[in-house]
């Protein structure tokens, strides 16, 4: 990885203790801030303040455990700064797990998820070819427009009666203070700039009377031991096929977040390290089979916090390590979690506007990091208008299997789904090799310019990196220029192939194959040469810069000749 400049502390780089504290402790703030999802699913269950102490305890083990062993790496995480919480996309179906059969359910549900994607973290790394980069973009967008309507319904209060003014402002100071010291403070402030205006928030909150819930923290208990709870296997396994369904989807967003962050730590990335999002799923997968032994909630790689590694330009995995050890050390002090989650909704909220403006932004970014043609416009096209129309028109599931419905009408895996899809059919019939005459270009110009179209119209449909695609343009006009200066070559064909690591260009031509190695032009008292060995030295010249710059330009250069036809392959890394 080439550590990009603008990182203050990169994925390998360990912060000094006290900043990585600070840092840690924002991470942990943001992520058990969002254990709002879980507290969703313990009031529609119906649980009682204990059970409910309990259930929110385990969960925060399981995120804790996610939380290392995604810093950890090896084979069991992506090495890399991830932050887990509770996962929004499971909601409504573990809410009415819970209130049917308790926590028991709950074990099921979270023992379905975690085999499910320890499946998944099996089986992505050999879907390269159908998880493109502009797949991630896909996911990664949509997830951050799916952010813009609870982040504004939390940060503005709104009610049926319309905004409420004291919620807008505690929103409007904490997303101006975040905003002002990330883009104008100092190096010290942008890495605290999160905590300073979640701090300014609940400040202005206490000062206008806005915080709520002391009664409730003052009778909450210092010291709690989740306990182990037995499954209970009365689920139907109807539920349990959308559970697995929904984990699926969720590993979707797993794949999308570890290929961002990996985008975050180097400065020259080109695609997804597949292991690096094995070794990410299958932390996810962990951390959730932890938390179904003590009946706890899944927990997914929170966007929130990826927000936040941004704003904090830190992206260190020794802040990961940190965060997870403090997580499970919260997980048995039920007062400071409580504590935690009392930050108010419109303080959060105005985090959750940030997140969905850089999520969506990197998301273009991703999609715009490789070349497109019409299958790629088609695909990214569709995938958004099958996302943002479920959002826009809900009931449109409603026509689905009970057990899908709730499938159906989360945004972000129906454009992640439809991405994967239109990938895979737009693919069929669309060959890795390509090739075509040259024999009727008449002149020079003509030639450069079928040389470019071929270039430029096979690297849009394979997906080809826009750099490498410049640079292969630019070597094989480079070639035809030395082998039109020869005097004895005439390209008659050009050929492409790749295959995502390597991208591969060949022209063949009559005549002998070319030397690769020019012989140097004397130019001693070249001034005084007659005209005509004057202009024979220039034109050895320009054969020469255009033999150094092929070999510049490409990663290797190979010329031979095989059953009477001469050809000069140039290989570039992709």
């Amino acid at each position: 990885m080439k550590r990009p400049r603008e990182l203050l502390y990169a994925s390998a780089e360990r912060p000094p203790v006290a900043t990585l504290g600070v840092l840690a402790a924002q991470h942990v703030a943001t992520a058990l801030a969002l254990i709002a999802y879980a507290l969703t699913v313990a009031q529609i269950g119906g649980l009682d303040p204990e059970t409910t102490r309990t259930f929110i305890s385990a969960t925060i083990i399981g995120m804790g455990v996610a939380t290392t062993l995604q810093a950890r790496g090896g084979r069991t995480g992506s090495g890399s700064m991830l932050v887990h919480m509770p996962d929004p996309i499971l909601v409504a179906l573990a809410g009415l797990v819970c209130a049917e059969y308790g926590l028991g359910g709950m074990v099921v549900v979270c023992m379905v998820n975690g085999l499910t994607a320890l499946f998944a973290g099996s089986l992505v790394p050999r879907l390269r070819a159908v998880l493109p980069p502009s797949v991630a973009g896909v996911v990664v967008c949509v997830g951050g427009l799916s952010l813009i309507e609870p982040a504004l319904t939390h940060s503005l209060g709104v009610t049926e009666a319309g905004p409420n003014l004291t919620d807008t402002l505690l929103c409007v100071v904490t997303l101006t203070v975040i905003m002002v010291l990330s883009i104008w403070g100092s190096q010290v402030m942008r890495l605290f700039a999160l905590l300073a205006g979640i701090a300014s928030g609940v400040a202005l909150a206490a000062v206008l009377g806005a915080l709520h819930g002391g009664e409730l923290l003052m009778n909450t208990p210092l010291l709690g031991v989740p306990t182990l709870v037995a499954p209970s296997f009365d689920v139907p396994a109807g539920l349990l096929v959308a559970v697995a369904l929904l984990a699926l989807m969720t590993q979707l967003d797993t794949f999308a977040c570890t290929v961002l962050m990996q985008k975050m730590n180097d400065a020259d990335w080109r695609r997804a390290d597949m292991r690096m999002v094995g070794g990410g799923i299958r932390a996810n997968a962990l951390g959730n089979l932890c938390a179904a032994a003590l009946g706890g909630y899944p927990s997914a790689v929170s966007s929130a916090n990826l927000a936040l590694c941004h704003i904090s330009r830190s992206t260190s995995r020794w802040i990961g390590l940190v965060v997870g050890a403090l997580l499970l050390t919260l997980a048995f002090m039920p007062f400071a979690t409580l504590a935690l989650t009392l930050i108010p909704a419109s303080v959060i909220g105005a985090v959750g506007i940030y997140a969905a403006a850089y999520l969506v932004v990197s998301g273009i970014e991703l999609i715009a990091s490789r070349a497109m043609d019409a299958r790629g416009i088609f695909m990214v096209g569709l995938a958004f208008i099958a996302g943002i129309g479920v959002m826009f028109m809900p009931h449109l599931a409603d026509t689905l299997p009970e057990a899908l419905q709730f499938i159906g009408r989360n945004g972000v895996v129906v454009a992640g789904g439809a991405a994967i899809a239109f990938n895979v059919l737009f693919r069929l019939g669309s060959s890795q090799r390509r090739a075509e005459s040259l024999h009727d270009a008449g002149t020079s110009r003509d030639l450069a310019q079928r040389i470019t179209d071929f270039i430029e119209g096979s690297g849009a449909s394979w997906g080809a990196r826009h750099a490498a695609i410049r640079r292969a343009t630019q070597a094989a006009l480079e070639a035809a220029e030395a082998l039109h200066a020869s005097g004895k070559r005439r390209i008659t064909e050009i050929r492409g192939r790749f295959d995502e690591f390597n991208l591969d260009i060949e022209l063949l031509h009559e005549g002998p194959p070319l030397a690769l190695e020019a012989p140097s032009t004397p130019t001693a008292n070249l001034l005084d040469a007659d005209d005509a060995a004057f202009e024979a030295a220039l034109e050895r010249t320009m054969a020469q810069v255009s033999h150094t710059l092929v070999q510049r330009l490409a990663d290797r250069v190979h010329a031979d000749q095989r059953n009477g036809q001469s050809s000069l392959r140039l290989h570039f890394e992709h």
